[in-house]
C-alpha cells in the first residue's frame, strides 16, 4: 500500500478526493482507498472499544465518602441508606478492578473470588429508592435501567420475559454491550412478586415465584440471550448476548407488613398482644427494618435463593414534613428551582412562601405519595398559570402563598404584571 494525493481518487469511506490536506491509502482491491482523516476516526472508535473492554481502574472510582457527598447534593435525608449504598457500589466496582500486579497487599489474594454485593432497598413509596439508584449511576457515568417487577412473567407466559430487563440496560448504553455489562439495574416493586406462602406451590406461579426464579439466573451472573426487539423469544431469532456477572442489581419494594413480621420475631409476640409498632417514630421503624433477616424475607414471600443473592438490605424511612420541604428547595435540581427556571422563560418571576411549602408537604403526607407526589401537586396547582403566562407580555411576578395552595385559586392573570401599578 502507498499514499496518494490526487483529486482523481476518492476515499471509499467519506467520498472526498485526495489533495494536499488529505492523503489516500490504497487498499487491496482496485479503486479502493481510505483517507488519513477516516483512519483517525477508525482509531478513535477502536480505542473506545478497547476502553469499554478493559478492566475498571480504581483510581477512576470515587471513595464511599465521595459517593455519599454526591448523593447529599441531590437527595435529602436517608443518611444511613446513602452510606450503605455508597459502600456497596464502591465495593462492587472495586471487585471489578484488576488487582493482579497492582503492587498492593491485594496481590496475595489473586485466587480469591469476591462475590457481587447486590442491594435490597426496603422503604415506603416516595422515599427515594429509585432516585438513590439513579443518582449513583449518574455519578459513576454507567448505563442505568429501571424495571418494574410486576410487569414480568415466567418465560413462556403472556407478559415481559425477565431478559427484557437486560434489553433496557443495553438500550440505555446505546447498544454498547461491554458498557452495559458494567451498568446498574434497578428493579422496583420486587415485594409484589412474593409467593403467597412459604410452602412451594405444586402449580405454576407465573407472576410470583416463577419470576423470582427467572430473575435469580441473571442476578447471580450468567450469559443471557436477549431478543434485540424485546418481547417474547422465538426459535431461530437472532439474540444479543450479555454477561450479567458485573451488573449491579438494586432491588426495591415497600414490603408493607414486614415490620410486623420482624417485630413478632424480636418480641416473640404478635401485634395484638403488646406490639408497639404503631407508637414508633420513623427513625425507630427504620431501625426495626434494618434488623430484617433472610427468614423475615422468606416469610414475606421471597425465595431463599434470591435473598442469598442480595447480601445488603437497607431500610429507608418515610419522609417527614421537614424532609419534604427541603426536597422542594434544597437539591441541585429541586422542584421549585425547576419551576422557577421554566417560568423565567415566560418572563415570570416565581416565589414560594415558607407556609406554602409546608402546605404542599402536608398534602403529600395526606396523599401518602412521599417525594414522588410533590411535582404532581405543584404542577396541578400551577396548571392555569402555565396555560396563561406565555400569552401575557411583559415582566410578571407571583408569590405562591399558603392560601393559594389550600384553595387552589391563583390570582387573575392581569395582576401578575409588573407595570408599576400592581405587584
Amino acid at each position: 500500500m502507498r499514499g496518494f494525493k490526487s483529486d482523481t481518487r476518492f476515499c471509499s469511506f467519506c467520498g472526498k478526493p485526495g489533495d494536499e490536506s488529505r492523503t489516500l491509502v490504497a487498499g487491496p482491491a482496485t479503486n479502493l482507498y481510505i483517507c488519513d482523516k477516516c483512519i483517525q476516526v477508525c482509531e478513535s472508535i477502536l480505542e473506545q472499544d478497547r476502553a469499554d473492554l478493559s478492566p475498571i481502574n480504581m483510581t477512576d472510582v470515587s471513595s464511599p465518602k465521595d459517593f455519599k457527598k454526591y448523593l447529599d447534593e441531590y437527595i435529602i435525608g436517608q443518611d444511613y441508606a446513602k452510606k450503605a449504598l455508597s459502600v456497596a457500589v464502591y465495593n462492587h466496582y472495586k471487585r471489578m478492578s484488576v488487582l493482579k500486579g497492582s503492587g498492593n497487599s491485594a496481590d496475595s489474594y489473586n485466587d480469591v473470588k469476591i462475590e457481587k454485593s447486590n442491594v435490597l432497598l426496603i422503604g415506603p413509596t416516595g422515599s427515594g429508592k429509585t432516585l438513590l439508584a439513579k443518582t449513583l449511576a449518574q455519578k459513576l457515568n454507567v448505563p442505568f435501567a429501571i424495571a418494574d417487577a410486576t410487569t414480568l412473567t415466567e418465560a413462556g407466559y403472556v407478559g415481559e420475559d425477565v431478559e427484557n430487563v437486560l434489553l433496557k440496560l443495553i438500550n440505555a448504553a446505546d447498544g454498547n454491550i461491554p458498557a452495559a455489562e458494567r451498568g446498574i439495574i434497578f428493579i422496583d416493586e420486587i415485594d409484589k412478586i412474593g409467593r403467597k406462602s412459604e410452602n412451594t406451590s405444586i402449580t405454576r406461579d407465573v407472576s410470583g415465584e416463577g419470576v423470582q426464579q427467572a430473575l435469580l439466573k441473571i442476578i447471580e451472573g450468567t450469559v443471557a440471550s436477549v431478543p434485540p426487539q424485546g418481547g417474547r423469544k422465538h426459535p431461530n431469532q437472532e439474540m444479543l448476548e450479555i454477561d450479567t456477572t458485573n451488573i449491579l442489581f438494586i432491588l426495591g419494594g415497600a414490603f408493607v407488613g414486614i415490620d410486623k413480621i420482624i417485630e413478632q420475631r424480636i418480641a416473640g409476640k404478635s401485634m395484638g398482644f403488646g406490639g408497639n409498632i404503631g407508637t414508633m417514630n420513623e427513625e425507630q421503624k427504620m431501625e426495626l427494618l434494618n434488623q430484617c433477616t433472610p427468614d423475615d424475607l422468606v416469610k414475606f414471600g421471597l425465595i431463599p435463593e434470591l435473598i442469598g443473592r442480595m447480601p445488603i438490605t437497607v431500610a429507608l424511612k418515610e419522609l417527614t414534613k421537614e424532609d419534604l420541604k427541603r426536597i422542594l428547595t434544597e437539591p441541585k435540581n429541586s422542584i421549585v428551582n425547576q419551576l422557577k427556571a421554566s417560568f423565567a422563560i415566560d418572563d415570570l418571576d416565581l416565589d414560594f412562601t415558607d407556609d406554602a411549602l409546608e402546605a404542599i408537604a402536608d398534602i403529600s403526607i395526606r396523599q401518602k405519595t412521599g417525594a414522588r407526589g410533590l411535582r404532581s401537586i405543584c404542577e396541578k396547582l400551577l396548571m392555569d398559570l402555565m396555560y396563561e403566562a406565555p400569552s401575557i407580555k411583559g415582566k410578571k411576578h407571583l408569590t405562591v402563598t399558603k392560601e393559594i395552595v389550600e384553595t387552589s385559586k391563583l390570582p387573575s392573570p392581569e395582576t401578575l404584571l409588573l407595570d408599576g401599578k400592581t405587584a
